[in-house]
């Protein structure tokens, strides 16, 4: 008598997909705000990002470039004026607050400011059980063991859950916002400017923390910053934003090592090196004239104002967004299709 064998089902096709579909995906997306007087501010104008499963993409540019518009549009806190916004393959441009509700344990926002972002009248393991109870990831005893499992991961201490923010220094309210982000086990991490409201003593230690729990847990995250270093530590890939647009994009590692377009150069000679013969050896290019505006930027390249090396063509024509070698995308006219690109400090 032959035993028949049991064949294995095959794969799962949706769950191979799955693996493969970005946390964040956002195509042309616009975000115009009414004016006053008339007309409307462009503060986010036809901006692409894709983040992967497990990647950090930086998002830098001057203030007033429209990154943190990016962020909150990202997470819909922010209604986008065209474009689409896809989490994990959800479109969630257009849909109503009940609809997006319980997707929403699936990615989180940490907000710039900890001391304006937490609410004074709760404690500490409130602030952090609020979303947890919500979403009903977990209930009674369960939801304080997790907040103090949270609290744990992110060097705290247990007691800590029965304190107002006010009671804790900047770095350990921000410490929470952290924990509070990653209470539902999110797939995608918005972080806006995380940092910049902390003394620079502690900076470093948020940073460290926010690139282990990164790299432990493996979610997807934004991180919007101004700080060179900053994201230049903790980024995989970057995009360089310019009055509401994406000017380049590349991994880390060559946008630092090679910048092609020329506000990138701009941005990357005004970061100190710790070298100090490498800082005095190096040429700083200075942009004259301030950030146009969004209520009505210049013709042509936006840029252009500013550049050193604009012509005739970047007054007056478009520049697109285009592929090249490697991966990167630059947006500049004077950068050939190979790479090559004139250097503004020359």
């Amino acid at each position: 008598m032959t035993t028949a064998q049991t064949v294995p089902a095959p794969r799962d096709s949706d769950e191979t997909a799955g693996q493969h579909t970005p946390v964040l995906e956002i195509t042309a997306m616009e975000r115009h705000f009414a004016a006053s007087g008339g007309g409307a501010v462009r503060a986010v104008d036809g901006v692409s990002i894709t983040i992967g499963r497990g990647e950090v993409v930086g998002l830098v540019g001057e203030s007033g470039s429209g990154k943190s518009t990016v962020g909150r549009c990202a997470v819909r806190l922010d209604e986008p004026t065209g474009g689409t916004v896809r989490i994990n393959g959800t479109d969630v441009t257009h849909l109503s607050r009940r609809a997006l509700r319980p997707l929403r344990k699936d990615f989180h926002l940490v907000f710039q400011d900890p001391s304006s972002s937490l609410d004074p009248r709760m404690t500490i393991g409130q602030i952090i059980a609020e979303p947890i109870k919500l979403h009903r990831q977990a209930r009674g005893e369960a939801v304080r063991a997790r907040v103090e499992q949270l609290l744990g991961q992110v060097g705290l201490r247990p007691e800590h859950a029965d304190r107002h923010p006010h009671e804790l220094s900047g770095g350990q309210r921000q410490r929470i916002s952290i924990a509070r982000a990653l209470s539902c086990d999110p797939d995608l991490v918005v972080a806006d400017e995380p940092t910049s409201a902390l003394d620079v003593s502690v900076q470093a230690s948020v940073l460290n923390l926010l690139a282990d729990l990164q790299r432990d847990r493996g979610f997807g995250c934004l991180f919007i910053t101004h700080d060179l270093a900053a994201v230049e530590f903790l980024a995989d890939r970057i995009a360089v934003m310019y009055l509401g647009q994406i000017v380049e994009q590349a991994p880390t590692a060559e946008l630092f090592a090679s910048p092609k377009h020329p506000y990138t150069q701009a941005l990357l000679s005004a970061a100190p090196v710790p070298d100090p013969v490498e800082q005095r050896s190096r040429e700083r290019i200075v942009l004259h004239g301030d950030l146009p505006s969004p209520l009505d930027p210049p013709a042509g390249c936006r840029f252009h104002t500013r550049c050193p090396l604009a012509t005739d063509r970047c007054r007056t024509e478009v520049p697109v967004l285009r592929e090249l070698p490697g991966g990167r995308q630059v947006s500049c006219h004077l950068v050939a299709a190979d790479g090559t690109a004139p250097d503004a400090a020359s």
